[in-house]
């Protein structure tokens, strides 16, 4: 991410290594300690802009996926208590992820995911963390933009009052994408620093805070069983526990949302940036704001999980705009939410890019100061590859699975906890301490998390079925 000042030798971190007896001057004017009562010293000479709650609004924009959409259905497949109990548990392993960045950050004077891989385990280290980054943010923007693909168009038809598809170069999703991508999305892609976006991110969850206004509304006005609308097929026969609550269940597709929970608050790549530019920037402040906009993503995920799954219950699709469709495809409210939805994935595009473009920068000019031509030429080359993926890749799901299984437990997981073991001095905190045991197990757990996703796409393909329940 391009959050600090890119021009004032802001990738001369690949540098920061300790001189021989000394201390990396990063080090020095990162650290607080030393400041004898004068300026506050600063990381780098750029000093953040950012407020607080800027800040949390490009982190909390950051963390809010595509997944909300499924995470109704996920709840229909586990029920309200063990949703609750996992959806807790994952919002408490990502505060303490955060906490594992920042603490490996402060040690060593550095606020790039990729030079902390830099400093842990050298110039491979480096590159594995730009190349995860880089993969995992591509398939987000990616499944973003492939949603305004296939949505976009049917927000326009029920917009005109047509009941099907037309011919019409504006109902067809590819142009749409294109349209949108250099009219909304390069612009605020283009912004030298991420702070700018405080704005639109916070317009855009704005946007999901009214989905989820809609789909509490709703809850209150939709009878179960559903009165399906037009030519949907339903069965006729109603079960006795069709429209019953679950609290707990156990089926096939419950080892389907373990994952998707697990990587619901993928936000990582864009701590550190953020942390630039923060103004008064402190491990304390950074960590609190992490922490709301954790809580913040957590409230409305189950708000929304809950009402959602309380109105469909067992009829709950993956896709819960679509569910409601069921009902009555020409509902303007709904409409107005497809809207809102579709505008929230369009801004929270520039905001994933950002990493990208620094993850690149470090990989192909490191040390190199800030300019305009690089920063322009890598953005339009990302969205110019999303955009062709998007449009000539009939199913996203199935190109990114394999991503998504590997580089969501890297950056929630993995990597956060070898960073610390590798990172913070072992005179210090030794092999033995309790935070280093700690780190460890947390890193072990993100090769089980890998190892469960792989296992289960292995078996989806196998078995030939589609499940979608979303994804970041």
């Amino acid at each position: 991410m391009e959050l600090q000042k890119l021009s004032i030798g802001n990738h001369h971190l690949d540098d920061a290594v300790p001189a021989e007896g000394g201390i990396p001057a990063e080090e020095e004017m990162f650290l607080p300690h030393k400041s004898d009562g004068s300026k506050r010293p600063q990381f780098t000479d750029f000093e953040g802009k950012t407020s607080f709650g800027m800040s949390v609004f490009n982190l909390s924009n950051a963390i809010m996926g595509s997944g909300i959409l499924g995470l109704s259905y996920a709840m229909s497949n586990t029920g309200i208590v063990l949703f609750l109990i996992l959806l807790t548990c994952i919002a408490a392993l990502s505060c303490y992820s955060v906490h594992l960045l920042l603490r490996s950050a402060g040690v060593v004077g550095i606020r790039a995911y990729e030079q902390l891989g830099m400093r842990a385990f050298g110039h491979p280290g480096k590159i594995v963390a730009a190349i995860v980054i880089t993969l995992h943010n591509i398939g987000a923007m990616s499944s973003y933009l492939f949603i305004v693909k296939s949505e976009l168009p049917l927000v326009i038809q029920a917009f005109l009052g047509q009941t099907s598809s037309s011919d019409d170069w504006f109902m067809n999703g590819n142009y749409l994408i294109i349209i949108v991508t250099l009219g909304i999305i390069l612009p605020l892609a283009l912004m030298k620093h991420l702070g700018y976006l405080g704005y639109t991110s916070g317009f855009s969850l704005s946007c999901m805070v009214f989905f989820l206004s809609a789909v509490i509304y709703k809850k209150f006005n939709i009878a179960c069983p559903l009165e399906v609308f037009g030519n949907y097929s339903v069965t006729t026969d109603v079960s006795e526990d069709t429209c019953a609550v679950k609290y707990l269940t156990i089926n096939q597709e419950t080892a389907y949302t373990i994952p998707i929970l697990a990587f619901a608050f993928v936000c990582h790549p864009e701590v550190l940036p953020i942390y630039t530019e923060l103004t008064n920037p402190t491990k304390r402040r950074m960590q609190n704001i992490g922490n709301v906009s954790i809580l913040g993503m957590f409230s409305m995920y189950f708000l929304t999980a809950t009402f959602g799954y309380l109105t469909f219950y067992g009829n709950t699709e993956a896709e819960l705009l679509h569910t409601y469709s069921k009902v009555d495809p020409l509902d303007t409210l709904i409409l107005c939410v497809r809207l809102a939805v579709l505008v929230a994935v369009t801004l929270t595009v520039p905001v994933v890019l950002f990493p990208i473009r620094r993850a690149l920068l470090q990989l192909l000019f490191p040390g190199k100061a800030f300019h305009w031509l690089r920063h322009i030429a890598i953005a339009l080359c990302l969205l110019f590859v999303v955009n062709l993926l998007v449009i000539l890749v009939p199913n996203i799901r199935d190109i990114f699975g394999i991503t998504g299984a590997t580089t969501a437990p890297s950056l929630i997981f993995i990597l956060p906890g070898l960073f610390y073991i590798r990172i913070v001095p072992t005179d210090q905190e030794p092999m033995t301490s309790r935070p280093k045991i700690q780190a460890a197990c947390f890193t072990a757990l993100g090769f089980i998390f890998m190892s469960m996703s792989l296992t289960f796409i292995g078996i989806d393909w196998m078995t030939g079925e589609n499940r979608n329940l979303g994804g970041h």
